[in-house]
């Protein structure tokens, strides 16, 4: 007795120990809609939205900083990168909230921001995200009268921003985003 319930323990953690985990794998955005602080509080607000990262792309200084985006000429966008669940949220769904939390018709500003480094911009990483963004895009122009002068760019490195730009709004209880909100 003692033997075949030593020899069921055995099969029951083997069987454990091998079934297969099923781990979802996890997609990212990497978006420009202006200042990043009240662009990330609005996407950290999505179901689906695993983790997000604000930063600097788009342009062709190494590891620049805050004050070099500001004040020279790095050629990087104000960014975020999100982290997401596509069994959750769908890239689609990022986008149509992407177009709808800044005015994506105006150049190199949103609010009182103003520059390069403001500009709006879709970075894509495939060519599915190519195409989706340029459907969305699109979709997106009938609801607006001015052009949408949003830019669809390859994407590449991504510059986490300094610590104290990360979960800005969060991090200080400030519940208002400034000019980035879900317009109709």
């Amino acid at each position: 007795m003692k033997r075949t319930l030593f020899i069921l323990a055995m099969v029951a953690t083997v069987s454990v120990a091998g079934a297969e985990k099923k781990e979802t794998k996890m997609d990212k955005a990497v978006f420009a809609a202006g200042c990043f602080w009240g662009v990330e509080a609005v996407f950290q607000e999505l179901d689906g939205v695993i983790d997000t990262t604000v930063g600097y792309t788009g342009g062709k200084t190494e590891n620049p900083t805050y004050k070099e985006i500001c004040y020279k000429e790095t050629g990087h966008a104000e960014a975020i990168e999100i982290v997401y669940d596509p069994a959750k949220i769908a890239y689609e769904e990022l986008l149509a909230y992407f177009w709808r939390l800044h005015d994506p018709t105006t150049m190199n500003r949103q609010g009182p921001d103003v520059g390069t480094q403001y500009r709006s911009a879709v970075f894509y990483y495939s060519p599915e995200q190519k195409a989706t963004a340029e459907k969305i895009k699109a979709d997106s122009q009938k609801k607006w009268k001015k052009p949408i002068v949003t830019e669809i760019t390859e994407g590449g490195v991504f510059y986490p921003a300094e610590t104290y730009h990360q979960d800005y709004f969060k991090n200080r209880g400030v519940h208002h985003t400034g000019c980035h909100y879900l317009r109709d």
